[in-house]
């Protein structure tokens, strides 16, 4: 049975102890545009402090954007200071709801991360919930293990250096390459996608306006967004990404195989591999010194894959589960 959904207003405000910090707690369904701006700048020290970012890509755009359906966000203030954030997110009727939170560098080890938990649990109510750790975390697991959570699953990023040579891409006969043209490739992508991760977590089921959120975002680029054709059919793709372009991250710019996929019926060809490398020679042709990726440790062949192209790993994303008793 699900529950009755969060009031889009402030649902729970409290003003705890923890450690030195006197914390107010306070969860909003939607973010106002005052405290939007207060979470985008928290998540940034975060970033610049840790060389990572607190949440994923998913989370980031609710906060930057907003229509954040099935989620909720908990902010906790020091008085007028935000230093902690948490994402919830409710959408997941099978695996439970899902969350990834964020301590200020210069307020962590006073308790914030603990409080957070304990609000994220009042509001799922069922004790199911996973928590997400971008990096690895001592801290993380100690937390985790506290709250009686356990490691459920690993992400890999993987790296590797665009300055040794590139093995020229070898596509399979009959596939052509172009590149992604917005306002036209929308749809036909994102049904190309959802056939290549039909059983993915995190990558599959998308619509058509999730690609249109991230065309609005300041990275994108349709000149490297690649897309490979059979007789005028989409086959498969890869949509590549560069972090810090703008200048406004505290590392200099690096690349991302943002996602490789191909149609089902092309597995095993050759084409995922080809793809891969058409979109590591536009990075590196971009003047980028090193490209990352994620992958889940489960996927062997995915790995396997990226180790024979060059890259290693380089650090993991994991998530903790809740263990309920029956």
């Amino acid at each position: 049975m699900s529950k009755a959904p969060a009031s889009p207003a402030a649902i729970q405000s409290r003003r705890e102890r923890a450690g030195r910090l006197t914390v107010r707690l306070v969860v909003r369904r939607d973010l106002p545009p005052e405290d939007r701006g207060a979470v985008v700048d928290l998540l940034n020290a975060v970033a610049d402090a840790d060389g990572r970012h607190a949440l994923s890509e998913h989370a980031l755009l609710h906060v930057r954007h907003g229509d954040d359906a099935g989620g909720s966000n908990v902010l906790a203030w020091d008085r007028d200071a935000l230093v902690g954030y948490a994402h919830l997110d409710e959408t997941d009727g099978v695996l439970g709801a899902s969350a990834e939170l964020a301590v200020h560098p210069a307020h962590r080890r006073a308790g914030v991360a603990g409080q957070l938990v304990g609000s994220l649990l009042d509001i799922v109510g069922d004790g199911r919930l996973r928590l997400w750790a971008h990096g690895t975390h001592p801290g993380a697991e100690r937390l985790a293990a506290r709250f009686g959570f356990e490691q459920t699953r690993v992400l890999w990023q993987m790296r590797r250096s665009l300055g040794p040579a590139i093995p020229d891409a070898v596509l399979p006969a009959g596939v052509t390459v172009r590149t992604f043209v917005v306002g036209a490739d929308e749809a036909a992508w994102t049904e190309l996608n959802n056939a290549a991760f039909a059983d993915h977590p995190d990558q599959g089921g998308w619509a058509v306006s999730d690609v249109e959120v991230r065309e609005a975002e300041p990275w994108f680029d349709a000149a490297g967004f690649f897309l490979a054709e059979r007789a005028g059919v989409l086959a498969g793709f890869h949509w590549t990404k560069v972090h810090g372009s703008r200048g406004d991250h505290a590392h200099e710019p690096i690349g991302e195989v943002y996602v490789v996929g191909v149609h089902p019926s092309e597995r095993g060809n050759g084409l995922g591999a080809g793809l891969t490398l058409v979109g590591l020679h536009y990075l590196r042709a971009g003047g980028l010194a090193q490209v990352m990726l994620y992958v889940d440790e489960s996927n062997t062949a995915a790995i396997r894959l990226y180790q024979r192209l060059g890259f290693t790993r380089w650090d993991t994303d994991v998530t903790f589960s809740r263990v309920i008793a029956a």
